[in-house]
């Protein structure tokens, strides 16, 4: 087999210009700091985001192995690759080949050479293997498709690539041979799904397993990204789970009051954004949702807002936190320790999921999690998104967003610690959360699936796009 193809994105095969051609990233942003700062404060918001969603779509081919279509967790060297970021590549085949970005049988043959990898590979269960039971471990060597790091067999790392399949499965509906194929290996994928399997007799769909030592010893509590995992779950065709299996998720939600705002809590970001990325919640309710009056969307907008005040209360006095100066979420930062402004000693994370009031909080903020926010509250997040690149255009690196800043772990030179390279799940949903805000394509290709109306449906979700009466879905 191949490697991963690093070069230039604009000039791979199949990489066409944009009908409106946007300003050129690179370019702009290959200058010094104040060059930089300048050329962006330039921009309208429209020339920002096409810009910003093309720079996290290019991700995508290069850090794809040629052969097997398997996609790089990170752009670092050696990184094995990450199931869910091939369901994000796979959505952003999708919105390249809409928006004219690609040609689009380049991105039919890019999402065909992962889906085939995928129907053929060693589902054995083995330490080595690719998954079990139609599942996948959680990181796969990128050249031969093994399961590294002794991961787990990743019950939503799997939903995330099924999502994205999926969504491919729902744009690219010509009736030529490899289009045919590529929808019929995405049911085929979904479809030998075992979510039965994965519930153990457990009141909740397990987190993993291992073959070492079987399933992990806890499930789903509380709030988390896994809404589409469940929504799939229960819409499949072959082997859904019971509605009680989500009503018993649901029954562990933690709901607060944070600084005069209601929400279903969970501290970071990127919780409130990755089910959102495919599925539009806009006015679709489950039985939780119904009896808070509120909805998933909102609830997602009102997270966004508690960011904010958290950052403008800045409880541990860490710099740059302020009004537009947010985004708590799952990211790199830096390790060691520093004395902060306050004079109180902080130990880095590393990666972490960091999340607002209750922490972990160690000073760094997510950009890209800033900017996956845009539907929710764009009022508020574009000024936090300009300002961020004013303050720390060191996030732009290779003209995509950096997962993590931290200007406390600043240098002698004032400049703040930025995380190297990229991480595939921030321009994956970056990439989906653009589009999504911009046109909403993604959400409407995604209502039109069968499988996840079904899902939402037996879960209970009704109104809005759903068009189901409320005393129907509480049966």
């Amino acid at each position: 087999m191949g490697t991963v193809d690093r070069k230039s994105a604009r000039h791979m095969r199949g990489i066409t210009s944009s009908p409106e051609a946007p300003v050129d990233l690179p370019a702009a942003c290959s200058g010094d700091r104040g060059s930089t700062v300048t050329a962006i404060a330039g921009w309208s918001d429209k020339t920002l985001l096409e810009n910003l969603a093309r720079a996290a779509f290019e991700y995508f081919p290069l850090n794809t192995h040629p052969d097997n279509g398997l996609v790089a967790d990170t752009s670092r060297e050696n990184s094995p690759c990450s199931i869910a970021v091939v369901g994000f590549a796979f959505t952003a085949w999708s919105v390249a080949a809409a928006r004219g970005w690609v040609e689009r049988p380049e991105a039919v043959r890019r999402i065909l050479a992962a889906l085939r990898f995928f129907r053929d590979s060693d589902q054995s269960g083995g330490t080595l293997a690719t998954g079990f039971k139609g599942f996948y471990y959680h990181f796969l060597d990128m050249q031969t498709g093994a399961r590294v790091w002794r991961s787990e067999l990743s019950m939503v790392d799997t939903a995330l690539l099924i999502a994205g399949a999926l969504t491919a499965r729902m744009y690219f509906d010509a009736p030529s041979p490899d289009e045919t194929e590529l929808r019929e290996l995405a049911e085929t994928l979904y479809r030998r799904i075992n979510w039965r399997w994965a519930q153990d007799r457990a009141a909740t769909i397990r987190m993993g397993w291992k073959p070492e030592s079987g399933f992990l010893h806890y499930g789903w509590e509380g709030y988390t990204e896994a809404v589409v995992m469940y929504a799939l779950a229960l819409g499949s065709p072959t082997h859904p789970i019971e509605r009680d299996c989500y009503q018993a998720w649901t029954s562990t939600y933690q709901w607060e009051n944070l600084y005069g705002r209601d929400v279903l809590y969970a501290g970071p970001l990127f919780v409130h954004q990755f089910s959102h990325a495919w599925i539009d919640f806009r006015g679709i309710r489950d039985r939780f949702m119904r009896e808070k009056r509120f909805d998933y969307f909102e609830n997602s907008r009102s997270a966004v807002y508690i960011q904010r005040e958290y950052a403008r209360r800045n409880p541990h006095e860490f710099a740059g936190y302020d009004e537009n100066g947010w985004g708590l979420s799952a990211c790199e930062g830096p390790t060691g320790t520093v004395v902060g402004a306050s004079g109180a000693a902080w130990r880095g994370l590393g990666y972490a999921a960091r999340g607002v009031p209750y922490g972990p909080d160690d000073g760094t903020l997510s950009v890209p999690a800033v900017l996956a926010s845009l539907p929710f509250a764009p009022e508020i997040v574009l000024p936090a998104l300009r300002n961020l690149l004013a303050r720390y255009p060191e996030v732009l690196s290779e003209h995509r967003l950096s997962t993590g800043v931290n200007p406390t772990w600043a240098d002698t030179d004032g400049r703040p610690w930025v995380s190297p390279g990229h991480y595939g799940l921030d321009q994956g949903v970056v990439l989906m959360m653009i589009e999504n805000h911009r046109n909403e394509s993604i959400w409407q290709w995604m209502r039109a699936c069968p499988y996840l109306r079904r899902g939402l449906e037996q879960a209970g979700f009704g109104g809005g796009w759903l068009h189901r009466a409320a005393d129907e879905e509480d049966r």
